[in-house]
């Protein structure tokens, strides 16, 4: 269990749901992880669970003035950071596309767009110091195969893939390299609002019947896929959107 051995890593939204079971599963690879997470409570109480290897900040990753503070963190704790996972995400209610406001439609665009915004003038500086660097992108799939009820969600995820792919043609000369990880829907805090209904068997039941291999992602899959694009066991993969969705995209 040391596939990040010596490694640093900085995962935004990483108090709960895919962004602590990427932090968990990287700590248990030897890396050292600084959490940041807009919940600075949970954040910290994720970080002492985890140990030494953790650290936590709070951060809102729409504030340019937070993510450079998470970063200079970061380097202060325990170095540049060799991975950034930029997790941190929300979304709107499913429901139709004229019905979300504009504070609303902001609000998701600066969490899951405007952030690597913020992150790469942070962090990308600091990554061509070294050569070297693993930037991994949480897209979805409502940004290949987009469900109606979601359309200002499913766009800000369109970005971005589309951002990661460009990031990566841009960044590879300096060995930098960028991958989005595009999970199916999944059991996290967020599930009701993407159901814009109650989480019931039911509800859920809808969603499955569209993937094929018959369930919702959870923390660990996406974990394990971040763990290999964050591994030099994908050294040569840069700029790929990888489906953890059981199907849904085929």
């Amino acid at each position: 269990m040391t596939q990040l051995h010596g490694k640093i890593a900085l995962i935004t939204g990483a108090a709960a749901g895919f962004g602590e079971g990427i932090a968990r599963l990287f700590v248990a690879h030897g890396a050292r992880v600084m959490i940041a997470d807009i919940d600075g409570v949970k954040a910290a109480q994720v970080a002492a669970d985890l140990g030494p290897a953790a650290r936590a900040i709070a951060c809102d990753v729409s504030k340019s003035v937070d993510v450079h503070a998470a970063v200079q963190a970061c380097v202060d704790e325990f170095g540049i950071p060799d991975i950034v996972v930029n997790n941190a995400g929300t979304t709107h209610r499913s429901q139709p596309m004229l019905d979300v406001d504009e504070a609303t439609f902001d609000r998701v665009f600066n969490v899951n767009v405007k952030s690597i915004f913020h992150m790469s003038h942070a962090v990308i500086p600091l990554m061509r110091q070294r050569r070297q660097g693993s930037i991994i992108n949480i897209g979805s799939t409502a940004g290949i195969r987009p469900r109606p009820g979601l359309t200002w969600y499913n766009a800000s995820k369109g970005a971005v893939n589309l951002m990661t792919k460009s990031m990566a043609a841009e960044l590879g000369p300096d060995n930098i390299r960028v991958n989005a990880i595009c999970p199916v829907m999944g059991v996290t805090a967020l599930l009701e609002q993407f159901l814009g209904a109650a989480d019931t068997p039911a509800n859920r039941a809808k969603v499955v019947a569209g993937i094929p291999l018959g369930r919702l992602s959870t923390a660990e899959d996406v974990a394990q896929a971040a763990l290999y694009l964050a591994s030099d066991a994908s050294s040569f993969i840069t700029g790929v959107e990888l489906p953890v969705d059981g199907g849904r995209t085929i």
